[in-house]
């Protein structure tokens, strides 16, 4: 009787995630996703299907996290803008109206 041979599949690198947030978001967790991903062949090609599967996880995981806190950092900063803008118009034209009513 012929034994099959059980391989997983190839968990997913995430390799081209990695690279879009390395070039165009966040290179230090760009890199580390980089080197996440090269991990996954060399551990599945090993035969060691679980440590491939962390580093695919860890790959994705750093990936994602390369392009949403930069996205969050520049929606914070856009908020504060908005904010200090306002507060400064608001003190602007305030102290306008203020000094028009105290002039005889």
């Amino acid at each position: 009787m012929q034994q099959r041979d059980n391989h997983r599949p190839k968990p997913n690198d995430y390799l081209a995630l990695a690279i879009i947030s390395t070039i165009l978001c966040c290179p230090p967790t760009g890199i580390v996703s980089i080197i996440y991903a090269t991990k996954v062949s060399d551990a599945y090609y090993r035969g060691a299907y679980e440590e491939a599967e962390r580093a695919s996880k860890s790959a994705k995981l750093w990936g994602l996290a390369g392009i949403i806190l930069p996205l969050a950092f520049f929606m914070l900063y856009i908020i504060l803008e908005i904010i200090l803008g306002l507060a400064f118009l608001g003190l602007f034209f305030g102290a306008i109206f203020a000094g028009g009513e105290n002039v005889q």
